[in-house]
C-alpha cells in the first residue's frame, strides 16, 4: 500500500497517521522525494485502503502488492516524464536519442562527435570517463578531467550529459558536470550506489544487470526513488545467456513488460544489447517500434581506432543513417 501524503502535511497530522497504522500493524517507512511525500506501507494481512483514505492530511491511498512499490504501475497509471530542461522531456510521445563514444579518448575525438550531435540535432551526449573494463590492462577512461572537458564542449551547444558512476565517492566531484548519472550494468546492484543516488536532484539512467531479471532492476530502481529521487530512467541493455554468437541476448521483451510493470521511462541499448556494428541499427529501430521511450547508442569517428567497444560503435555516416530511420519511424507510427 502506498499512501500519498497532502502538500504541507502538518507534523500532527503525520503523527495521527502513523498512529492510525499503529492501530492496524501496519509497518510503514516515509519517503520525502523532489515531487511529494508518501507512506509505503506492509501488512501481512488483507486491508481494507478505505479506512485510511478520509484521515486528515492523505491526499491518497493505493493497493499495491508488487514488492517494488514507488516504481510499480499499480498506483501510477501515467507514464511519469523526466524533464531534463531545454524542451528535453523523456515520455511516451516522442522516443529520444542518446548517442557518443563508449569512452571519452581526447578533446579532438570529442569535438568532432559533439559537432555530429550539434548537426543530427541529437541533445544528450554519452560518453564513459570512468569505465568498468574486464581487462585492468585496457583503457579505462580520462576520469574527472576527461568529464570536465566534455562539459565544457557539450555545454557551448546546450548538450546534455549522460556519463556512468561507479562509485558514492565520484558522484560529489561529478555533479556540476553531470545531467544523468548512469548505473552500468555491474553496478545495477550496487545497493550503496543506488542510495547515494537516489539523495540527489539529477536524473538516474539504471541499465538491467549483466544476468539480471526485470522484477531485480525494478527493485534497484526503488532503491533510487525510495530515497527521494523519482528520476529513474530503465534501460535494456542485453544479459547474459549461453549465446555466443553475440554479445549479450538483447531482451525486446522487456521493453513492454517494464512498461506494463513500471510508470518509469524505459530506453534501449542496443549497442551493447548486440555488440555488432552491423546490427545496432535495426535493433534501435526494433525498440522504438517495441515501445521505448528512446534509444542511446556508441558512436565514434573513426570505430576501428576506438579505445573501447569500437566492434559495436557507428561511425558517422551509419549514425546519420539511423537518425534519419528513426524520424521515419516516428512518423510513420504517429500516423498510425
Amino acid at each position: 500500500m502506498i499512501i500519498q501524503l497532502k502538500k504541507g502535511i502538518s507534523k500532527p497530522m503525520l503523527e495521527n497517521i502513523h498512529f492510525v497504522l499503529n492501530e492496524f500493524k501496519i509497518k510503514n517507512n516515509y519517503v520525502k522525494t523532489q515531487v511529494a511525500e508518501y507512506l509505503v506501507c506492509f501488512s501481512k494481512n488483507e486491508f481494507d485502503i478505505r479506512k485510511i483514505g478520509f484521515i486528515e492530511g492523505v491526499e491518497d491511498v493505493h493497493s499495491v502488492t508488487d514488492d517494488y512499490k514507488l516504481v510499480s504501475k499499480k498506483w501510477k497509471l501515467n507514464n511519469s516524464a523526466i524533464n531534463l530542461g531545454n524542451g528535453i522531456v523523456y515520455d511516451a510521445f516522442n522516443p529520444i536519442v542518446i548517442a557518443g563514444p563508449c569512452s571519452v579518448e581526447s578533446e579532438k575525438q570529442m569535438e568532432l562527435i559533439v559537432q555530429h550531435l550539434v548537426k543530427s540535432n541529437i541533445k544528450i551526449a554519452r560518453g564513459g570517463v570512468f569505465k568498468p573494463r574486464s581487462s585492468p590492462y585496457t583503457f579505462r577512461g580520462l576520469g574527472i578531467d576527461g568529464l570536465k572537458m566534455m562539459y565544457e564542449l557539450c555545454k557551448a551547444h546546450d548538450i546534455k550529459i549522460v556519463t556512468e558512476v561507479m562509485q558514492v565517492s565520484q558522484i560529489e566531484e561529478m555533479l556540476p558536470y553531470v545531467d544523468v548519472f548512469q548505473v552500468g550494468a555491474r553496478n545495477s546492484q550496487n545497493f550503496n550506489l543506488l542510495d547515494a543516488l537516489g539523495s540527489i536532484d539529477k536524473a538516474v539512467l539504471l541499465k538491467r544487470g549483466i544476468s539480471g531479471t526485470i522484477d531485480e532492476l525494478l527493485q534497484s530502481a526503488e532503491y533510487v526513488f525510495s530515497k527521494g529521487n523519482e528520476k529513474v530512467i530503465l534501460c535494456e541493455r542485453g544479459i547474459r545467456t549461453f549465446e555466443t554468437a553475440y554479445r549479450n541476448t538483447f531482451d525486446i521483451n522487456a521493453i513492454q513488460v517494464l512498461k506494463e510493470k513500471s510508470h518509469l521511462p524505459v530506453i534501449a541499448d542496443p549497442s551493447h544489447g548486440v555488440g555488432i556494428r552491423d546490427h545496432v541499427s535495426k535493433l534501435a529501430l526494433a525498440s522504438i517500434v517495441a515501445g521505448a521511450d528512446g534509444v542511446i547508442y556508441e558512436v565514434h569517428p573513426s570505430p576501428e581506432e576506438a579505445l573501447s567497444d569500437g566492434q559495436q560503435t557507428l561511425n558517422f555516416e551509419e549514425s546519420n543513417y539511423l537518425i534519419k530511420q528513426i524520424h521515419s519511424l516516428q512518423s510513420f507510427l504517429k500516423s498510425n
